[in-house]
């Protein structure tokens, strides 16, 4: 199949980075590695699908959300509360992106979630015209973040693909068709392992409990900021590209993506790994990744836990900070048992939650449509 992604683009240097450092005669990737797309590029070329992007937008750097009125906030608000078929930067990319579908000619448009730019009708004309499958796939709520332009092209969808099973219902309510959870996110075992790090590096990152992620806004994230919170006399690492709150900020290492939040992961004795409000069911990115890098991970108790590891036997689980407390000190006085649970989580995600594995299933439920 020929698979054009139709994505935002944050994380430029990363990228930039990635496409400087690939080797003379290989294929320069299209995705940065701290975005899931990328592992999809790696086993969808895996497969012998022809694939291209188009940026809807670009960022010139990393962006860096702020708690707070910033002027930066405020100058988006006003541009955002512009109807996008109102501005005319908005119709210049959409006919970027007619003029791309011509070119390429997919046969299925991959549809990454958090669209500002795209109209719904240049999808459906794409739809129409080019005989094109329209793919969605999303890992955020989509009532909560609300991207408008999303949720007004969701019935012209022929599939849309999410982590958290309770975002279906959202979906089907705003008029998707077919919307299933996998979930969309998964491990790369090319990637995703225990990092080999020298001691100075081993010594730079230790922690006993480690994360890495976002904290901001707390609407949001208020839940995983609670947990860390009570983890304060563990002194915990914590690495994020966005600022803290300020009952977080002593505990604050540094920025990671990619390939050094997975040094960081393994550097550590524990990681936690909260979802925060949006996500009831579960399933984000750091779940199966921190599994494959072999670090034993403590999660919230969500119902998707269930369904994809078996609490206390490859992954912890839990209920409230009492909760948290109580197996985080546990499991840091009993190495044996914590290396052990580590073990087997990372053999669970090798054998079940593949990014190829996840690709099988795209593939099988595009053939069915």
């Amino acid at each position: 199949m020929r698979i054009l992604f139709v994505a935002s683009l944050t994380h430029v240097e990363q990228l930039k980075q990635a496409v400087a450092n690939t080797p003379p005669g290989q294929t320069a990737p299209l995705f940065p590695s701290s975005m899931k797309e990328h592992f999809y590029e790696r086993a969808l070329r895996r497969r012998g699908h022809e694939l291209a992007v188009f940026w809807r937008e670009r960022s010139s750097r990393n962006p860096r959300f702020r708690a707070g009125f910033t002027p930066a906030k405020a100058a988006q608000a006003l541009v955002q509360r512009l109807p996008p078929q109102l501005n005319p930067q908005v119709h210049q990319r959409n006919r970027q992106l007619l003029q791309m579908v011509e070119e390429f000619r997919p046969d299925v448009l991959w549809l990454v979630a958090g669209n500002r730019v795209i109209l719904p009708e240049t999808l459906a004309s794409i739809r129409q015209r080019h005989n094109c499958q329209l793919l969605y796939v999303g890992g955020e709520s989509p009532l909560v973040f609300d991207y408008t332009l999303d949720n007004q092209a969701a019935s012209l969808w022929d599939l849309a693909l999410v982590n958290d099973y309770y975002h279906c219902f959202q979906l089907r309510e705003l008029g998707t068709r077919q919307a299933i959870s996998l979930p969309t996110t998964a491990m790369d075992p090319d990637f995703h392992f225990p990092r080999p790090l020298d001691d100075r590096r081993r010594t730079a990152l230790a922690c006993d409990v480690a994360f890495v992620g976002t904290l901001l806004p707390d609407h949001i994230y208020g839940e995983r900021v609670r947990a860390l919170a009570a983890l304060r006399d563990f002194n915990p690492g914590i690495w994020s590209v966005h600022d803290l709150p300020p009952v977080l900020r002593p505990f604050l290492r540094g920025e990671a993506l990619g390939e050094a939040m997975l040094d960081i992961v393994s550097a550590a004795k524990l990681t936690i790994n909260p979802h925060g409000q949006t996500m009831q069911y579960g399933g984000n990115m750091r779940l199966f990744e921190a599994a494959g890098v072999g670090t034993l991970q403590i999660t919230d108790d969500r119902p998707g836990i269930y369904k994809w590891f078996t609490p206390g036997e490859n992954i912890l689980t839990f209920r409230d900070e009492a909760d948290l407390r109580d197996k985080v000190a546990y499991f840091l006085a009993h190495d044996d048992e914590r290396e052990e649970m580590a073990r087997r989580a990372r053999e669970h995600v090798l054998a079940h939650h593949r990014y190829d594995q996840r690709v099988e299933q795209v593939e099988t439920l595009l053939a069915a449509l």
